[in-house]
């Protein structure tokens, strides 16, 4: 036996004889009680009753506690229900003191008076109720006292049941270092009262003042089932603050019970967007993508490795990840490997711009649906390389398309930009040429080609928030090209839902389109995150004005006027008519382009404004010899 199990075993063995001195002086007091504490009124027959009882009664109290886990409750930590125990426990045990005073001191000696056992059962109740609760109240002092220093004043929004399940414990708890100084709440009926001892303040519109008059330094949401729009505006007057803001995910944590500070989250930018995530049948989903052949390029980068996500936990047949780039392939490939052991995963490094070899994969695992999210997609490295953009977007495309209808794939679902409506940028121009591959091949094909368009991703891989966070971490400046600049935002995960959502409703030739509800000011971006990270904008962290680089619009699209907009069964998904175009006009066009882009050009933006006249570059200095 080890030391640990040793002083378990001694605890256990000093609580008995403590409750047991408990028994025996709750029966004594009883006693005495219905003699009003005068000894010598006490009848002797009473007396030698109790006496004669007594072993019986605490041999039976220590196992009827034992039944009902009183030596192994942490009573540090016990709460209701462990009062409740106790209770039952001492009404057991007060019902076996009468039934053992019977049988070993017979019916005609009365045993001991019938108000005697009232008495016992309350004031057993009250010793061992007083006794345990008395240790947890002396630990959590002491343990405040002992880290009182170290604590940060926190503030509670939300005195609803997340509000009170994490003021309990937080309260509760000796290793967290929070100081909880107050609630907030918008219910008038609320304000002035308390919660375990914390007093509601106000509504949000005391937050700045509470935050300022107790030094607060984290915010805490407590608030899982209010709209986003609402947190939105909470969010709006925290951020003020300059404290540090945290969560309740969701309100499914309530229902499970598991909301405590290790189920918080960090505000992120995310919930500053100001409206809901977008919704998807996810059993549709389920039922067209499980069992079957997927393929996914581009499957390392930031969209394509969460779509590889979301396509395994739909238990396809096999999952096919192509991509040219090693190091974040394999780190998607040791993801998978490890979330989903059972899942048939192939990982193949290869280019899309590889005629043969994409051939190849295709002849060799004949997917039945495929994701195509291999492409360039950096609008400024792309403006002075626009050469390698036509060659992957427009060429790899062409070759995974014509690959895809050779070996009969059911859908082909490519991923767009809204930079490809009017696009002043080769990126978005060798996009809008992806879209009008896929139309025109869709109207050729058994294969149903469609294509998804959204506006930028929330921390993908080369998007502004990782720049504005490693530029805040380096102590700023903060650069945003323009005061006015605004973008359409989604989450990762809302994008790809979008795009497997895509996959069902798909007919062949369309393009969804996301609403993404109201553009947001990557000014705005840039001010939210530094005060997130607990600076002041222009203060602690400066912001410059860097200018707009090239072919970056101030506002981005994201439909054309021609395209009008037809409904889908999810109300934030819609579809863009198809544009008529001369498919056999447009297909030399394609021949002519890729003919000429291996020749190295420095005009290649004027042969891809031929094919797409809604494109207008913005040329600086630097391209003028284009």
């Amino acid at each position: 036996m080890n030391l640990k199990d040793k002083a378990l075993r001694t605890k256990r063995i000093f609580l008995m004889c403590y409750d047991m001195f408990m028994v025996a002086l709750a029966a004594f007091i009883a006693l005495m009680l219905r003699f009003e504490f005068s000894y010598k009124d006490i009848p002797s027959k009473y007396v030698a009753a109790l006496w004669r009882g007594l072993p019986f009664l605490l041999i039976s109290a220590v196992l009827i506690f034992s039944i009902f886990r009183l030596y192994s409750i942490l009573w540090f930590y016990a709460g209701t229900m462990e009062l409740l125990n106790i209770v039952l426990a001492c009404l057991i045990s007060t019902f076996m003191n009468y039934v053992l005073m019977f049988l070993v001191n017979g019916y005609d000696t009365y045993a001991l008076p019938r108000s005697f056992y009232v008495s016992y059962g309350v004031l057993l109740i009250i010793l061992m109720s007083v006794s345990r609760y008395a240790y947890r109240g002396v630990g959590i002092i002491a343990t405040r006292e002992i880290s009182e220093g170290a604590r940060n004043n926190v503030l509670i929004i939300g005195a609803g049941a997340a509000g009170n399940a994490l003021i309990k414990e937080i309260r509760d708890s000796q290793y967290l270092k929070k100081n909880i100084v107050g609630v907030i709440d918008d219910d008038k009926n609320k304000i002035g009262n308390y919660i375990h001892g914390v007093k509601i303040l106000g509504g949000r519109e005391t937050i700045i003042e509470a935050a300022k008059h107790y030094h607060v330094k984290e915010i805490i949401i407590a608030m899982p089932s209010v709209s986003a729009a609402k947190i939105k505006d909470i969010l709006d007057i925290c951020k003020q603050t300059g404290c540090t803001l945290k969560r309740v995910p969701g309100i499914y944590q309530i229902v499970n019970g598991d909301v405590n500070v290790s189920n918080l989250k960090a505000v992120g930018m995310n919930d500053l967007l100001g409206r809901e995530p977008v919704q998807v049948d996810l059993t549709s989903i389920l039922d067209y993508v499980s069992n079957k052949v997927v393929m996914v390029t581009g499957g390392g980068g930031s969209i394509g490795s969460e779509l590889c996500r979301q396509i395994a936990a739909h238990n396809p047949r096999q999952l096919v990840l192509v991509d040219i780039y090693e190091n974040t392939t394999y780190e998607i490939q040791n993801e998978l490997k490890s979330r989903y052991p059972e899942l048939d995963l192939v990982v193949l490094i290869a280019s899309v711009r590889n005629t043969k070899r994409i051939d190849q994969i295709f002849e060799t695992y004949r997917p039945e649906i495929v994701y195509h999210a291999a492409a360039h997609k950096h609008v400024p490295l792309m403006e002075d390389s626009p050469n390698e953009a036509v060659k992957n977007n427009v060429l790899g495309t062409w070759k995974v398309v014509v690959a895809a209808d050779k070996w009969k794939v059911e859908r082909f679902v490519m991923i767009s930009t809204d930079k490809a409506v009017n696009p002043t940028n080769i990126m978005g121009a060798t996009k809008r040429i992806c879209e009008m591959l896929i139309q025109t091949y869709d109207k050729w094909s058994k294969t149903e080609f469609v294509a998804v368009r959204f506006g930028n991703v929330l921390g993908s891989n080369g998007s502004v928030i990782p720049l504005f966070k490693k530029q805040i971490a380096e102590g700023g400046p903060v650069t945003v090209t323009h005061p006015e600049i605004t973008r359409y935002f989604m989450t990762i995960p809302e994008a790809v839902s979008l795009v497997l959502q895509a996959g069902v409703y798909a007919r062949g030739g369309e393009i969804f389109v996301l609403d993404m509800g109201k553009p947001v000011k990557i000014l705005d971006l840039a001010r939210n995150l530094i005060l997130l990270s607990g600076y002041k904008p222009d203060v602690d962290i400066k912001i410059e004005f860097t200018g707009l680089r090239p072919g970056e619009k101030l506002y981005e699209e994201t439909l054309m006027k021609e395209e009008g907009l037809q409904a889908t069964a999810n109300e934030l998904i819609h579809i863009g008519k198809p544009i008529e175009l001369d498919e056999n006009r447009f297909l030399k066009q394609l021949e002519r382009l890729k003919d000429y882009v291996v020749e190295e050009p420095d005009d290649i933006r004027r042969i891809v404004q031929e094919i797409v006249p809604t494109y207008h570059p913005q040329i600086n200095e630097k391209q003028r010899g284009d």
